[in-house]
């Protein structure tokens, strides 16, 4: 029985996405499916799967990874003050709405939980503000990556505000075990923890990097330090009367600090979403016992006073979201955070034993959750449009303003990036300010100018002068004051491979012009077609970065577009490859390819999509 169990939910596993692929069922999240079949399959329902060793510890693995890809997701980026201007708009931060939709589910959390109390449905008011304030950002992620969002403005406010919903109830969970289980002493040791997270990212910064130079497919070290991180600060996390999964989601930030590649990223989802958090979605509806539950009359009646509070603490927040949504969006953003499941469970095994709450209490709240987690996303995914209107995909800093780079920034801002140039010349400025894109002078380009004129706060920064050295001195500083990516222009014929690697090891990406010329030379050769596309006004050169896991792993001559677009590069951690029909791409390739703008756009959406 013990291993007809695990071979049941390992196949339920598999069988159940390819039978919402079949039917094509999109509104509901995977997570809420699995749960409704773990209660179809458990105690409940059919009765055929039973919580064994194996199934709890995959379970609880499974919980600890969810958590831990929860924290790997966080764009620390969103944390930064955001404020370059294009010619049409402002890019906002997600940061001041999700903190005052949170702050906002706090006052209704704990209105509701005074009001059950008085009613006299429960009498632990902070433990029911502490639940009904949850927000399962295990739930939500998964929700926002189906729907190709997490990386727009509306997705990366719903991530944080379910980050802040996550974090917080932690932080009072760990308060509230502390202080009704007589450790109020202990509360320091969970400063403790945070030193610990600091050090280990402190302590891994640099080995992370040289772990990448000598990783190999039979060692995968990237993935044994992600392993060590969740087990080392699960582990601290425990000892210092903290709940295991605040370790495993400070494991999954430092992670996301040490700047991993998108294919150990990768990895690691796959790890995750394909092996180990199905465990603990399917095992959390098997565990319900409804019949026992229905048979009881309290449990009954507190029931729906528990759903109406989750939904009532999160619905006020569509006040908040209007002002940056729309209407209908707003209302499927409330929606949506009134998921919660993640921290309910934990959250109710340390109440029970403590003894402040009986097991028909903790089943009720355990059944609220799972209906509201079927209602939330189901009516996310129902009632949210995405928006046609185009919000500037990434913001670019030009430093250089010539004849090659006014163009370059002209089709960019075609594109909805971002632009802004800089130039340290009056008669520059005097000749191209009133060109496509903000043209900033600056007679010096010193770190504290260019700081003040807030340019290292871009998502690429491009050195573009005549001068080399000047290029790299300036690539270098954008480097050294945390600029994602950055390309310095490098056109001289004698350069050394020791300037080259010097700016390679800084991650500085390096153009030469007569390098480009080559490579487009010996691609018109190759292809006549190329000459075809480069002479055509309606055909350009264009970049993609693969992020659709879709193709990862496909062969050039299988992708679907290969016939409308040339491919003439594919960049790979930091190095170039010439690629030939049976060339593999990956996960965070950067394509370089020619095309009709119309079939090379759909190609760029198509690789790029979940961005």
């Amino acid at each position: 029985m013990i291993k007809l169990s695990l071979l049941i939910v390992t196949f339920a596993a598999l069988l159940i996405p390819i039978l919402m692929s079949h039917f094509n069922i999109s509104n509901v999240p995977t997570a809420v499916a699995e749960i409704t079949v773990g209660i179809i399959l458990g105690k409940s329902g059919l009765n055929i799967v039973h919580s064994t060793f194996a199934l709890s510890f995959l379970s609880s693995l499974g919980v600890m990874m969810l958590m831990f890809l929860s924290g790997l997701e966080i764009d620390f980026s969103l944390f930064k003050k955001k404020d370059a201007v294009t010619t049409s708009q402002t890019i906002q931060s997600p940061l001041p709405t999700a903190m005052k939709a949170f702050g906002l589910v706090i006052i209704t959390a704990t209105a509701l939980g005074i009001i059950i109390r008085l009613l006299g449905f429960f009498q632990e008011a902070f433990l029911a503000a502490l639940i009904f304030s949850t927000i399962a950002l295990g739930v939500v992620i998964p929700t926002l990556k189906e729907k190709q969002i997490i990386n727009q403005l509306s997705g990366q406010t719903l991530m944080l505000a379910a980050v802040l919903g996550e974090v917080g109830p932690m932080m009072a969970l760990t308060i509230y075990a502390s202080i009704n289980g007589g450790n109020v002493q202990r509360l320091w040791l969970i400063i403790f923890l945070f030193l610990a997270t600091i050090f280990l990212l402190w302590r891994f910064k640099e080995p992370y990097r040289w772990f990448n130079k000598i990783s190999k497919a039979t060692t995968q070290l990237d993935i044994r330090l992600a392993f060590f991180l969740i087990f080392a600060l699960v582990s601290v996390a425990e000892d210092v009367g903290a709940e295991n999964v605040l370790g495993a989601f400070l494991a999954g930030i430092v992670m996301k600090l040490l700047e991993p590649t998108t294919a150990t990223e990768g990895k690691l989802n796959s790890i995750g979403y394909g092996f180990l958090i199905p465990f603990f979605f399917i095992m959390t509806g098997a565990k319900l016992d409804l019949t026992g539950f229905f048979a009881n009359l309290h449990g009954l009646l507190l029931l729906p006073v528990l759903i109406s509070c989750f939904l009532l603490a999160k619905l006020p927040t569509i006040l908040i979201f209007r002002r940056i949504f729309s209407p209908q969006n707003a209302c499927a953003s409330g929606l949506l955070l009134t998921t919660t499941i993640t921290l309910v469970l934990p959250t109710l095994q340390v109440a029970q034993n403590l003894h402040t709450i009986t097991g028909n209490q903790a089943d009720a709240f355990t059944l609220a959750a799972v209906i509201v987690c079927i209602i939330g996303p189901v009516g996310f995914n129902s009632l949210y449009r995405v928006s046609r209107k185009k919000a500037p995909t990434k913001r670019v800093v030009i430093l250089g303003t010539n004849i090659a780079t006014i163009p370059v920034a002209q089709q960019l801002i075609k594109d909805n990036y971002a632009v802004r140039l800089v130039t340290d010349d009056d008669g520059n400025y005097r000749t191209f300010k009133s060109g496509p894109a903000p043209l900033i002078l600056l007679p010096t380009l010193t770190e504290q100018a260019l700081k003040k004129a807030q340019l290292f706060d871009t998502d690429i920064l491009l050195t573009a002068f005549k001068d080399n050295d000047k290029n790299a001195q300036l690539a270098q500083l954008a480097r050294k004051n945390g600029v994602p990516r950055v390309i310095a222009a490098q056109n001289s014929l004698r350069l050394t491979n020791e300037q080259c690697e010097l700016l390679k090891n800084q991650h500085v990406e390096i153009y030469n012009s007569f390098v480009a010329s080559i490579s487009i030379l010996r691609a018109i050769i190759e292809n006549p077609a190329v000459a075809q596309s480069l002479i055509q006004s309606t055909s350009g050169l264009f970049e993609a970065t693969v992020r659709n896991e879709k193709y990862n792993g496909y062969q050039l001559r299988a992708l679907p577009f290969n016939g409308a677009i040339t491919i003439s590069n594919i960049y790979r951690h930091h190095r170039l490859i010439d690629p030939t029909a049976d060339t593999t791409i990956q996960l965070g390739d950067r394509l370089f390819f020619i095309g009709p703008h119309d079939e090379a756009r759909s190609a760029k959406a198509a690789l790029e999509q979940g961005s």
